[in-house]
């Protein structure tokens, strides 16, 4: 059973991101958001709050037990890519990505062994 949350169109690069999404992979749900809380990063914060969304969504939707589940997936893609034009010297001009993100993070609980 797993339980899963989308965030579209970010406005923080995916390389970024993706720096925070390594250090919460394969954690448990409790010991994310703690890092999540004390990572001094940009997308710390939505990244909290779309882990928080899929807890949600795995009690609510599915029964899963929060204290047993873990962050089994989670990745990030680029988004569209807004274009803008910064003026440089001698009535030049430049091009300016402005980019996004697409961060989808799946909450799954643990199997116990045997």
């Amino acid at each position: 059973m797993e339980a899963r949350a989308e965030l579209k169109f970010i406005r923080i690069s995916p390389r970024k991101v993706g720096i925070v999404l390594d250090l919460i992979r394969n954690k448990k749900c409790d010991e994310a958001l703690a890092v999540l809380r004390h990572t001094p990063k940009s997308a710390s914060e939505p990244l909290r709050k779309l882990l928080t969304s899929a807890m949600a969504n795995a009690e609510n939707n599915h029964s899963m037990d929060l204290s047993e589940c873990y962050v089994s997936e989670c990745h990030c893609g680029p988004g569209v890519t807004m274009k803008r034009i910064r003026a440089k010297d001698h009535g030049r001009a430049h091009r300016i990505f402005k980019r996004t993100s697409n961060v989808v993070l799946v909450v799954k609980e643990a199997e116990e062994a045997n």
